[in-house]
């Protein structure tokens, strides 16, 4: 099979090489998806230039590529939830990622079915942002009609954060360009705020959960809003110690975390707030309650440009270079 794979870090990026490997065998629990679309994500460029080695040490060479959409097309033994045939989507393993591939064997427990609605190209676009913006809710201790500030949710992660939160019952205030208020207003959101016209941090008070998306230039004003006692999780600021030890990982990185994160940590501590750094892992079973909200709705993803596999440098460079209209994706197979 053909797989982009990616040789060697570099700080500055470098290509990855287009390669026939074999096709992986479905191991206990897995299934083989034949792959048909990738979604293409900062995160890969951040894998490229080394960035995030101390979260997840991928060893090279690695076929990148963290999100994918197939079908089933083989089961290992012990295999469960899924046939023969199934239109399937999944955030992959952080221990084994491989979606720019034709065929990834993952566990089933990362899997999930593809809602009727969306298309193989619109699906690629659903599962890291979706299951980021669930596992952000975990973690804010948010419950319905409980307020939520989603900073900057003009992008793909407000697309799929903003009609999730409603589904669970949240109020939403989010704020970016005016000229994005009306399909915000559209995917649920309760109010929308211009920034050019009115600062948040001046007429937002105690709101009961934050997400971050803007990372640590914006934080004092997010905590400023933010009720005493409440939960901040960022998507872009530092890791810290309680992240370390939510991810299990070694007494020294939750030393150097700790550290990393002790800004962050006094920041949030002068009301009793929570800060929390996410990371988003695979999770089936999350995956098809995010889809099923979604279903429910009817929201459609936002696809900007389809690359062929063949062309996986050019699609991670149009990543790099920002500005997307939506989710940049691979077609594959």
């Amino acid at each position: 099979m053909k797989a982009a794979i990616l040789n060697n870090y570099a700080k500055q990026g470098t290509e990855c090489v287009l390669m026939d490997i074999p096709t992986p065998e479905p191991g206990a629990g897995e299934a083989l998806i034949r792959v048909t679309a990738a979604g293409v994500n900062p995160l890969d460029n951040m894998i490229v230039r080394g960035e995030v080695k101390l979260i997840v040490p991928y060893r090279t060479p690695l076929v990148m590529g963290n999100e994918l959409v197939g079908t089933v097309e083989k089961l290992g033994p012990a295999a469960k939830g899924f046939k023969v045939g199934d239109r399937v989507y999944c955030r992959m393993p952080l221990s084994r990622i491989g979606a720019f591939a034709e065929y990834a064997a993952v566990h089933c427990s990362a899997l999930a079915k593809v809602p009727d609605y969306l298309t193989d190209e619109e699906a690629a676009a659903v599962p890291l942002t979706a299951l980021t913006a669930l596992q952000a809710l975990d973690l804010l201790h948010v419950r319905e009609d409980d307020t939520l500030f989603i900073s900057g949710g003009t992008g793909s992660f407000g697309a799929m954060a903003i009609p999730i939160a409603k589904g669970k019952g949240l109020h939403v205030i989010t704020n970016g360009n005016g000229r994005n208020s009306e399909r915000v207003l559209a995917l649920g959101a309760d109010r929308f705020i211009d920034y050019k016209k009115e600062d948040y941090a001046q007429s937002l008070s105690d709101v009961d959960g934050v997400i971050d998306t803007l990372g640590e230039r914006e934080l004092p004003k997010e905590f400023g809003i933010l009720r005493q006692g409440g939960h901040l999780v960022s998507l872009r600021g530092m890791p810290d110690g309680e992240f370390a030890r939510r991810m299990g990982m070694s007494f020294v990185k939750r030393c150097l975390f700790s550290l990393a994160g002790a800004k962050m940590g006094r920041m949030a501590a002068r009301r009793g707030q929570h800060y929390h750094f996410i990371f988003v892992h695979e999770d089936g079973k999350g995956l098809q309650e995010a889809s099923n909200l979604l279903a429910a709705r009817q929201v459609k993803a936002s696809v900007d440009v389809v690359f062929p596999l063949a062309e996986v440098n050019q699609a991670l460079q149009k990543v790099a270079a920002g500005g997307s209209n939506g989710k940049t994706v691979l077609r594959i197979g």
